[in-house]
């Protein structure tokens, strides 16, 4: 079941590639970077991760899981990604990562209390700082604001 997630992942890896090199331009008018430069990055690391992933994998070939126990971390994903949408839209790009990775983490990585803790605030604010500060690109508004 992994090796044929991690294909399907691949594929779209290829894809998101496929659509960076051809559709977005490189450089800018001016010279500078372009809006294809990042893409670039993110779908060849992509394809690069998946591949070493894949290969780990078939390695590592230990009989799976039974498929029926993960199904119920399958539903509590989707209900969580979900309602980070929700989220997103009211709380804004970091306040509702970090409450998106919270409760993640507490499904995916049970009794892990302090390493959960410092990624759902750490990844954040990693993203907002290369983001918003470094890209100058900004995170998502909130519709209720907080910070003003």
């Amino acid at each position: 079941m992994r090796l044929k997630f991690m294909f399907v992942v691949l594929a779209g890896a290829i894809f998101y590639c496929y659509v960076a090199f051809v559709d977005l331009s490189f450089l800018s008018r001016t010279g500078r970077l372009g809006p294809g430069f990042f893409p670039r990055v993110v779908g060849v690391s992509g394809i690069a991760m998946t591949i070493w992933v894949i290969v780990d994998l078939l390695r590592d070939q230990r009989p799976e899981e039974d498929a029926r126990s993960s199904w119920g971390d399958v539903v509590k994903l989707m209900v969580l990604a979900l309602a980070y949408a929700v989220l997103l839209r009211l709380f804004g790009g970091f306040i509702a990562t970090v409450i998106f990775l919270a409760m993640t983490l507490m499904v995916m990585n049970r009794g892990k209390y302090l390493q959960n803790v410092i990624m759902s605030l750490t990844f954040p604010a990693g993203v907002y700082l290369l983001f918003d500060k470094l890209l100058n690109a900004n995170m998502p508004p909130a519709l209720f604001s907080f910070f003003n």
